[in-house]
């Protein structure tokens, strides 16, 4: 599956199966190279509550965070 869209991003790759979804993802590391890892994962008792790829930087994300840590969300 990750095999297709590889010329999206030499710079790291990521799946996960969970049931019946997969999910994968290539990067091309522009922002926060070495903690953009994909898919990222909230975990919840030892298992996944949430999995998430997608494609694009968040070049918000110092306001994103500080606008998370008003809200008592631990980052």
């Amino acid at each position: 599956m990750t095999a297709t869209i590889a010329n999206h991003g030499p710079d790291d790759e990521g799946t996960w199966i969970g049931g019946p979804a997969a999910l994968g993802h290539h990067r091309l590391a522009i922002i926060d190279i070495q903690g953009g890892r994909q898919p990222r994962m909230l975990q919840g008792d030892g298992r996944p509550d949430l999995v998430l790829v997608y494609t694009g930087e968040t070049y918000n994300y110092r306001e994103l965070r500080q606008q998370l840590a008003g809200l008592e969300h631990v980052l």
